[in-house]
């Protein structure tokens, strides 16, 4: 029995406690490091929140850690990747929603199908998914992109009226504007693809932390 157990401590608290010292030892791969990994990782991940411009970076980074730590918990090992790099990928994800609710995006990973997420795809894999998707928006000159958002904007009815009004606004029929959005639509699925891939073969190596 744990010290918390015998000094009278809750039962669901010493069950955290638990889960914490499980995820240090997970974090250190084997060496003890007296909780100096934790802080390191969430050092790095605090300034890589901050150089996003990202509100509280400090507690973004506790929100990644949280994440990654509920999810080792939830299946017990996590495999297939350092522990550094699938808490910076798990902090990308977080961004990432930090950046749509800051700033809302009109088309998701649902609206391309190369871009979309798949049934055996982790967080990890989805993460990278959506970074993709955002970085090929970017390449878009500003008409194709603000084009494309529009397009796939709103839900089914409202969708259907958003792009008669589009069409009226750019002086064409429903049908020019649909196969105009194809074509977008086209490259932005290629470019996913393309960034997908080379993406996961390099193994996010852009994230460093001393091993």
């Amino acid at each position: 029995m744990g010290d918390a157990m015998r000094a009278g401590a809750p039962e669901g608290r010493s069950q955290e406690q638990l889960a914490f010292r499980r995820f240090l030892e997970w974090l250190d791969e084997g060496a003890d490091s007296g909780g100096q990994r934790y802080l390191e990782i969430h050092r790095r991940l605090a300034a890589y929140f901050g150089r996003k411009n990202c509100l509280s970076p400090d507690s973004l980074a506790d929100e990644a850690l949280s994440r990654v730590a509920r999810r080792l918990e939830e299946e017990g090992a996590i495999r297939g990747m350092a522990p550094a790099r699938y808490c910076y990928v798990i902090a990308r994800f977080v961004f990432l929603e930090y950046h749509r609710q800051a700033r809302p995006r009109h088309v998701t990973l649902a609206d391309l199908p190369d871009g979309s997420p798949q049934p055996d795809e982790d967080a990890a894999a989805q993460a990278l998914r959506q970074d993709c998707l955002e970085r090929c928006l970017r390449k878009l000159d500003e008409n194709n992109r603000e084009l494309i958002l529009e397009y796939y904007r709103g839900e089914r009815h409202e969708k259907i009226e958003r792009r008669r009004r589009l069409a009226g606004r750019l002086g064409v029929t429903l049908n020019a504007l649909s196969i105009r959005a194809c074509r977008i639509r086209d490259r932005l699925e290629g470019c996913v693809r393309t960034c997908f891939g080379k993406r996961a073969n390099e193994g996010f190596r852009d994230f460093r932390i001393i091993e």
